[in-house]
């Protein structure tokens, strides 16, 4: 089964604009342009079931149709690739070896919300990525793929590659775009929605890097083609997981939607590093709640990995084998989300430091039984915070709470962290 993101990549380097036309490339956008109206576009896209895939799951084609067809002004288009969350890189490595996918995509998303002038906000770090893209964008401006008269129709659609100052809070829709018009990346209060007033006060939809990517792929093949690719009858289409951790063979991999965690660590990551055993994982990046051994053969889909109490979200696996201490592997999270916390609302900016506080009590041994309770309520208040920074922190303490009690109390009454 040829799955539609890697099929282009090669070994060791970029693919050439060359060699993406010559296997299909921009095809989509040929087919859209010369047969498909804007809705059909954007019905082809609601009909295949695609997700998005950047760690929320909103179904892409519903997030396009908030946008108004009647408000007048100028429509925004952003590409979410300011990527930092930990044990999330499936961007990147899609970027480092083919930038034209994404270019394409973004081509026919424009063509259909109707807009004429579209963004990439990118992580200042992805060099090689952001350098590809500048010159995917030449290739298909020289094209005549991008730009003005595009395939020598009235449409003309521009891309402009924007390089992050680098902030975690600039993943949040809202936030990112207060960063693009130059001002302090908080997020913004909702309602108002982007898809009605975001970027300069104007429609604004933001997608993954992931998601866009695959949208020519379903407009070549057809909204049957990409839900077949998936392997539970309610899934659609492939998966990246970037898989970190214990495993013996460290990778980002494409994989159908449906596809088990055990699957995915044996099949494709060859298995646990030093014949240790598993212990748990967190599947969708840093934000999301711990899955365990009885989880070994779920199939990694979005609302399956929701009824195990967990999310999809990005599909960054970061695995823990059985010498792998959870209460430091927590604190070493929520350290990272207190650092990035913006600071615009009081529970994430003074709550977060305070579980970090907590969290490194009882794993260099000075805990206390109340930390526990203390801990829970953290959890509950912590989700009551400006945007989903301090609840996303919150999944995986919840997790270590709800299923590593023992391990958090067996820290308490020792006095020290018993892996050690």
């Amino acid at each position: 089964m040829e799955l539609p993101l890697f099929r282009h990549n090669r070994p060791d380097r970029v693919v050439t604009f060359d060699e993406y036309r010559e296997e299909g490339g921009f095809e989509a956008l040929k087919k859209a342009f010369s047969g498909m109206s804007p809705d059909d576009v954007q019905q082809t896209v609601m009909d295949s079931g695609l997700r998005g895939r950047g760690g929320a799951g909103f179904a892409t084609g519903r997030k396009w149709s908030f946008v108004p067809r009647d408000l007048p002004g100028p429509r925004w288009l952003i590409c979410n690739c300011d990527e930092m969350e930990p044990g999330t890189y499936k961007d990147r490595v899609l970027l480092e070896h083919n930038p034209y996918s994404l270019i394409e995509g973004m081509t026919l998303a424009c063509y259909a919300l109707g807009v004429r002038h579209a963004f990439i906000f990118i992580r200042k770090g992805y060099e090689q990525a952001a350098a590809n893209l500048a010159r995917g964008i030449e290739e298909a401006k020289k094209a005549g793929l991008l730009g003005e008269h595009i395939l020598g129709s009235e449409h003309a659609i521009e891309l402009d590659l924007h390089l992050s100052a680098g902030r975690y809070i600039c993943g949040e829709e809202t936030a990112l775009i207060n960063a693009l018009e130059g001002k302090r990346p908080n997020p913004r209060s909702k309602p108002p929605f982007p898809a009605v007033k975001g970027l300069w006060q104007g429609p604004t939809v933001v997608n993954n890097v992931e998601t866009l990517a695959n949208v020519p792929a379903i407009i070549a093949n057809g909204a049957a083609w990409f839900k077949g690719l998936a392997l539970n009858p309610e899934g659609a289409g492939s998966k990246l997981f970037c898989v970190s951790g214990s495993v013996k063979n460290r990778a980002c991999v494409e994989l159908p939607i449906g596809t088990t965690l055990g699957d995915i660590i044996d099949g494709a990551c060859g298995g646990m590093r030093d014949g240790k055993k598993f212990k748990a994982c967190i599947p969708g990046g840093a934000s999301t709640q711990f899955l365990k051994p009885e989880h070994w053969t779920l199939p990694m889909d979005y609302d399956t990995v929701a009824k195990a109490g967990s999310r999809l979200g990005s599909g960054g696996v970061i695995v823990f084998d059985e010498g792998h201490c959870l209460v430091e592997a927590t604190l070493n999270l929520i350290n990272f989300f207190a650092r990035e916390s913006c600071g615009w609302c009081t529970p994430c900016r003074e709550g977060l430091p305070y579980v970090k506080e907590i969290l490194t009590r009882i794993e260099n041994g000075r805990g206390e039984e109340d930390d526990i309770t203390i801990l829970r309520e953290h959890v509950k208040y912590l989700n009551y915070t400006f945007c989903a920074l301090a609840p996303g922190a919150m999944a995986p303490l919840d997790g270590l709470l709800r299923d590593f009690e023992d391990e958090v109390r067996e820290h308490i009454v020792k006095k020290r962290c018993p892996l050690k």
